[in-house]
Parts: C-alpha cells; structure tokens; sequence
C-alpha cells in the first residue's frame, strides 16, 4: 500500500541554517530515503513555497497566486513515498526520518478520493 510522508517544515526554517547545517541535514535526508531499499517509491525535497503557485480554476476563469503562501505557518517541503504494509509500519518510517526532529511528517495513505470514507 502507497503512503505518502509530508514533510512540513515551520516557516523559515531554511533561511535561518548556516550552509553547512544545511548540507548536513540535506544529506542525512538522501541517507534515511536510500536506507529505505525496495520500500521507497519516490522522494524529493521542495523549493521553498516562495517558488510556487497555486491555481484554481471557478467559473472556467483561472486564478494564479505567487507564494509564499502566509496564510500557511508551514510550508511543504518534501516528501517520501513508501510502499508498506499498513499504517503502522508507515509511521514507524516516518519516526525514524531526520525531519522528524526539526519539522512534522504528516503520514497519508494514497487513495482514489471516491474511496470510502472509513
């Protein structure tokens, strides 16, 4: 079963590392996603929201919005998709990820979204 681990980091946290903290928690990252073997689908880190836009689309008309998204106190900031057995063990990844420690990882399973609502 696919899940997806959300790594949402408070706010300018980026900002406030020394270079060589950042390569250091870069790396340690790379190592927990390739110490995941076989059970790691896909993985990457994000640009900061500053980067993006989110679009929407009423009425046919699209609406664009320049980051960074403020109303937000976190920003997404990468992801790891796993392949596990069920929940429980996709947790216990997402305890044993270094982002754990400096930010939250928000564990989703991937479903259809007509799925039942259980």
């Amino acid at each position: 079963m696919p899940y997806l681990l959300l790594i949402l980091e408070p706010r300018g946290q980026r900002e406030a590392r020394s270079d060589t903290e950042a390569h250091a928690r870069y790396a340690e990252m790379v190592a927990f996603g390739e110490s995941l073997g076989s059970q790691l689908v896909a993985s990457h880190s994000l640009r900061p929201d500053r980067h993006g836009v989110r679009v929407q689309v009423r009425h046919e008309k699209p609406m664009l919005r320049d980051g960074p998204f403020t109303e937000s106190k976190e920003m997404l900031g990468g992801f790891f998709l796993v392949d596990c057995a069920s929940l429980d063990e996709a947790v216990a990844i997402a305890q044993r990820c270094p982002a754990a420690r400096f930010a939250t990882v928000e564990v989703r399973e991937c479903a259809p979204c007509d799925a039942p609502q259980v």
